[in-house]
C-alpha cells in the first residue's frame, strides 16, 4: 500500500465509520474503483481503532463515570442500581453477540462476506430499514391529526433485553455494507428510542467491539508479518482519528433535528449504482481482492495456492516462444502482450492477442497478427498450450501466481 494510497483510506474511514453508510463498503468499493487492491479486514479494523480513540475522547466524562461506577459498583451494593452502573453492564452483554458471532463467522467474513454485490445488497436493505425507522421515529415526534405526539424512550429505560437486541444489530455489521452505526440506530429507533439515546449508545457499544478486533488483528499480523504495510497503515489510522473527532461532533447535534432520510436516499443510490457496475463488470465483484494483503510467493507450494487465486481472479498470463527469438510476457488481465519477436508489442496487441482467463477463448483469433489459426493441443493438468498449423511458433500459458511480469524459463 502507498502512502498516498493510505491518505485517502484514512479520509473514507474517518468520513464514513460514524455515519450510517458502512465504513468498510466505502473502504473496500473505494479500493476497487481506484484500481486498488483491497485493504483487507486486517486494515479495517486497525484503522478503526483511530476513530474509536475520538469516541473515547468525545464522551470521554461519560466514559469514565461509566467506568468508576461500575468497578465501585462490584463491592459496593449501594451502587449497583445507579444509571452508569447498569449502562457499564448493559455495554458488556451488548457487546457479547458481535464477539461470538466475529470468532465463529471469521473466515466468512475476510472472504465471500467482501463480495461487491453482497455489498450492494446490504447497501440497499439496510437503507431501507433505516428509512421505515426513521420515518416512524418521526410519525411518534411530530404526531398528526388522528395521533397524539408518542415520547421516545431514553437511556434510563434501556434494559438487557434492549441491550441484547441493540448487540446483535451490531453483529450484522460484520458484513460490508450493513454500517454498524446503521443497524443499531436502526434497531434502537424500531424499539422505541429517541435518535440521540439510540445513537450515544450505538457509539458506547461499539468502543469494546472495535478495540478488541483491532487488537486481535494487531496479534495475527505481529505473529505473521507481511501481511500489512505497518508504516501507511499507521498513518491512515492518525487521519481516521482527526477526521472522525470532526465528525462525530457534527453528527451528535445533526441527529438532534434532522432526519436519517439523506442517509436512506445516498444508500439505496449507491447500492443501485454498485449492481449496474458490477452487473457490467466494471469493477468485478471480486475486484482488487486477488493478493490484496498476501505477501509474493516465494515456493512452489506458495505458487500454485496463489495461481489458484489467480484463477478465480480472472488473471493469466501467456508467453509467446517463437523459435530463434527472445522470449516475452504478457499480463493476461490486461490484454496488451509485451512479446518480443519479429512483430513489436503494439502490432502483436493490435492484431487480437488474447489475454482472457480461459485460454481456449484465443484459438481463431490470430494471436500472432498473420492469419493463422490457432488450435488447442492436449498438455498436462497444469496448463496448456497453443501450436499454429505451420509449426512456426508456440503460445505457452500458465495463470500467473502474482500479477507482477516475470521472463520466462529457457
Amino acid at each position: 500500500m502507498s502512502w498516498f494510497e493510505s491518505l485517502i483510506l484514512g479520509l473514507v474511514q474517518g468520513l464514513t465509520e460514524f455515519l450510517p453508510i458502512s465504513s468498510s463498503a466505502h473502504l473496500r468499493l473505494t479500493a476497487a474503483f481506484a484500481g486498488w487492491h483491497d485493504p483487507g479486514a486486517a486494515f479495517t479494523a486497525i484503522t478503526q481503532i483511530g476513530t474509536e480513540a475520538a469516541v473515547l475522547i468525545y464522551f470521554r466524562k461519560d466514559i469514565a463515570r461509566i467506568i468508576s461506577t461500575w468497578f465501585r459498583s462490584l463491592y459496593t451494593k449501594a451502587l449497583r442500581s445507579e444509571q452508569d452502573a447498569k449502562m457499564g453492564w448493559l455495554v458488556i452483554v451488548g457487546s457479547l453477540p458481535i464477539g461470538i458471532l466475529g470468532l465463529v463467522f471469521k473466515d466468512a467474513i475476510v472472504g465471500p462476506a467482501r463480495d461487491l454485490r453482497l455489498t450492494a445488497t446490504t447497501l440497499i436493505v439496510m437503507g431501507i430499514v433505516l428509512g421505515i425507522a426513521d420515518r416512524l421515529a418521526a410519525r411518534d415526534e411530530e404526531g398528526g391529526r388522528h395521533r397524539a405526539i408518542r415520547e421516545r424512550k431514553t437511556l434510563q429505560q434501556l434494559g438487557v433485553k434492549d441491550g441484547l437486541i441493540f448487540g446483535f444489530c451490531q453483529a450484522m455489521a460484520l458484513i460490508p455494507g450493513v454500517s454498524r452505526s446503521g443497524a443499531t440506530i436502526s434497531g434502537g429507533l424500531l424499539l422505541g428510542f429517541t435518535r440521540e439515546a439510540a445513537a450515544r449508545y450505538s457509539f458506547l457499544l461499539a468502543i469494546p467491539a472495535v478495540l478488541a478486533s483491532g487488537a486481535f488483528e494487531i496479534k495475527d499480523v505481529i505473529e505473521e508479518p507481511g501481511h500489512i504495510s505497518w508504516g501507511p497503515t499507521v498513518f491512515a489510522t492518525v487521519i481516521a482519528f482527526f477526521v472522525g473527532y470532526a465528525v462525530i461532533a457534527w453528527f451528535m447535534k445533526f441527529i438532534t433535528t434532522k432526519s436519517f432520510m439523506p442517509f436512506v436516499i445516498y444508500r439505496i443510490a449507491l447500492g443501485i449504482l454498485l449492481f449496474v457496475l458490477t452487473g457490467t463488470a466494471c469493477p468485478t465483484p471480486h475486484a482488487g481482492e486477488s493478493g490484496s494483503w498476501r505477501p509474493p510467493p516465494t515456493t512452489p507450494r506458495e505458487r500454485e495456492a496463489a495461481g489458484e487465486r489467480s484463477r478465480s481472479a480472472s488473471a493469466s498470463l501467456f508467453t509467446k516462444r517463437p523459435k530463434g527469438k527472445k522470449q516475452g510476457v504478457s499480463h493476461g488481465s490486461s490484454g496488451a502482450g509485451a512479446f518480443s519477436g519479429r512483430k513489436s508489442a503494439g502490432e502483436l496487441a493490435g492484431r487480437g492477442v488474447c489475454g482472457a482467463a480461459d485460454a481456449r477463448g484465443c484459438a481463431g483469433r490470430g494471436g500472432h497478427g498473420s492469419g493463422e489459426r490457432r488450435v488447442p493441443r492436449r498438455g498436462p493438468a497444469a496448463g496448456g498450450a497453443f501450436r499454429s498449423l505451420t509449426g512456426r511458433a508456440e503460445i505457452r500459458w500458465a495463470h500467473a501466481p502474482w500479477p507482477r511480469a516475470r521472463a520466462a524459463p529457457h
